[in-house]
């Protein structure tokens, strides 16, 4: 093992040397109560700054923040947040070109992800990854400003953050916060199976964000409250019994007026998928953590997917089994998207009328009467929503603001009145009735099952994986459109899926695994060891939805069905 001594040694030796030089400082060395591993020197200092992580063996933190997956993650994210504190605090603006002395570590958002950035063990040890950029004077080393940043800085930052019994206590305060209210949530979620519930929002919870930039909660709001009828108590370990809305599985619709807060329930409810932090305002909207956001994108490429429980007959012939097209339209994209949903494994579908395809949604009963039904292929979701979920138990929350179209089809219907929760559902149910609703017109039953086999790509030499921001995932210089993939809620989820995506095509992708039984092999390995032992670098753990959604918009990824499963299928 290498000492701090003999990196003080190496930076003196290499000071005024040209820039390339500082490669001679990867390894790890004992600092004392930690060990600092220098993982990858950037090759110029105007590059991405160089990789570092620091590994403390005996921090001290309490057994409790082990005590299961959810509130180690927890812990992790808090103390990743400390450490980022820390950081600023000490950091001071570096001498020299480029990136020089730059100090970054992941600022997480308000969702707690599991992330390569920060890792507790089992034995109670911690690892940090972060950022620095070695100094530079034009391409001279600076060796004694890196030298400080090393033996000054970052000692005290990890003592700081790192050691628990420096730790302030408004700091250990938090840390219990944190991993109590990762119980409570665990307790939650846990209870949506137990009482039938797709989903559950707290009383008092602020939904609504300050900006469409931020997700911070916006200050004053009205605080959320469940209509009587609708309401159900959950119990949790540490807040005791909680009153909130419970959503039932079936058919949900939130009905009302714009501006009234539909779209906002239904955006707390995309990202109640994942646990949040406390004072976000959502940390008690708990959904089922299989729901999916689908919406209609226009130009996707489709590949393989049955989409024939949707549309069928199409004019040209073209097979709807395994449709395939690299110019998808907004209603077959959206037929495409919840196949690939249920393909996924959902059980909650969420949807807005605003971005979903109006042909795909509804055809009203004068519609029919010009264009008849044997002139169109499009099955409307509105034939087969109860179908979904009386068939194949896939629940559906609708947001719909300008057709009641959907009222008789619905089990519970959620007026927003000023951000205000109503039960309006026998209103709705009686108003209904009063209307002539179109008639089903295709009685075949529902089959969008698809089962399908991803073939191997022929990577370059040099392939590479890049992520931009939410947008893009580009892959052997391949771009994989993600922007409508509206439950990715952070970059590093993007950099994660683009690894995985390039050690499935190389390690698990045969020609024989389905796309499912591909991505559960990748779930294995995630969750058999730390994180950080499957993904490289900065990345946060994306869900098993949205690595097939990935797996789905890839161009240049041959996907074809497995006829003899499908045939199979046919015949049960």
């Amino acid at each position: 093992m290498n000492t701090a001594q003999d990196l003080k040694e190496i930076l003196r030796r290499i000071e005024g040397r040209p820039y390339p030089a500082y490669k001679d400082t990867r390894g790890t060395y004992a600092f004392g109560p930690f060990l600092l591993s220098i993982d990858h020197v950037q090759g110029d200092p105007f590059a991405a700054p160089s990789d570092v992580s620091v590994l403390v063996k005996d921090p001290g933190f309490p057994a409790e923040i082990l005590r299961t997956r959810q509130t180690r993650i927890a812990a992790e994210d808090r103390i990743l947040r400390f450490f980022g504190q820390a950081l600023h605090r000490q950091s001071r603006p570096g001498k020299g070109s480029g990136k020089s002395g730059k100090l970054s570590v992941t600022r997480p958002g308000q969702e707690i992800l599991e992330r390569t950035s920060c890792h507790l063990y089992e034995d109670g040890s911690v690892r940090v990854r972060f950022n620095i950029g070695f100094p530079a004077n034009g391409r001279r080393i600076l060796a004694r400003e890196l030298e400080r940043i090393l033996f000054v800085t970052l000692p005290t930052v990890v003592n700081e953050s790192l050691i628990y019994k420096n730790y302030t206590p408004k700091m250990k305060e938090e840390l219990q916060e944190t991993w109590q209210l990762a119980m409570d949530q665990t307790a939650i979620r846990n209870q949506l199976k137990v009482l039938d519930l797709a989903a559950f929002v707290a009383d008092g919870s602020i939904l609504p964000r300050e900006s469409g930039v931020s997700q911070k909660p916006m200050q004053e709001a009205v605080a959320f409250a469940a209509p009587e009828s609708l309401a159900v108590e959950v119990e949790t370990p540490f807040r005791g019994r909680i009153r909130g809305l419970g959503i039932r599985k079936g058919v949900t619709l939130i009905a009302g007026g714009g501006y009234h807060g539909k779209s906002t329930l239904l955006e707390a409810l995309e990202r109640g998928v994942y646990d949040h932090i406390a004072g976000d305002g959502r940390e008690l909207v708990i959904t089922d953590e299989t729901a999916v956001k689908s919406r209609a994108e226009d130009g996707r490429s489709v590949q393989d997917v049955n989409i024939s429980g949707f549309i069928t007959n199409l004019p040209n012939g073209k097979d709807t089994v395994a449709f395939s097209t690299e110019d998808a339209s907004g209603s077959t994209s959206q037929a495409a998207g919840l196949a690939e949903a249920i393909e996924a494994g959902t059980k909650t579908l969420l949807m807005d009328e605003d971005t979903s395809a109006a042909n795909f949604m509804i055809r009203d009963n004068l519609m029919q009467e010009v264009v008849h039904g044997d002139q169109e292929p499009i099955i409307p979701f509105m034939d087969r929503v109860r179908e979904l979920y009386e068939k194949d138990g896939i629940s559906t929350i609708l947001v719909a603001g300008s057709s009641g179209a959907f009222f008789s089809k619905a089990d519970t219907v959620i007026q927003m009145d000023q951000y205000v929760p109503l039960d309006i559902t026998e209103k709705a149910k009686d108003a209904a009735k009063a209307y002539v609703f179109r008639e089903k017109e295709n009685l075949q039953p529902f089959d969008c099952r698809s089962v399908r086999i991803p073939h191997r790509v022929k990577e370059s030499e040099r392939s590479k994986v890049r992520s931009r921001g939410m947008d893009t995932i580009s892959v052997d210089r391949q771009d994989i459109d993600m922007r409508y993939v509206e439950q990715l809620v952070d970059p590093e989820q993007l950099a994660a899926i683009g690894q995985l995506l390039k050690l499935a095509n190389r390690e698990i992708v045969d020609d024989s695994r389905t796309l499912t039984e591909v991505v559960d092999v990748l779930e294995d390995r995630m969750n058999a060891g730390a994180l950080d032992e499957t993904v490289r670098g900065h990345g946060a753990r994306p869900r098993k939805q949205e690595i097939l959604a990935a797996f789905n918009r890839q161009r240049f990824q041959k996907i074809t069905p497995d006829r003899k499963q499908q045939t199979a299928d046919k015949l049960e």
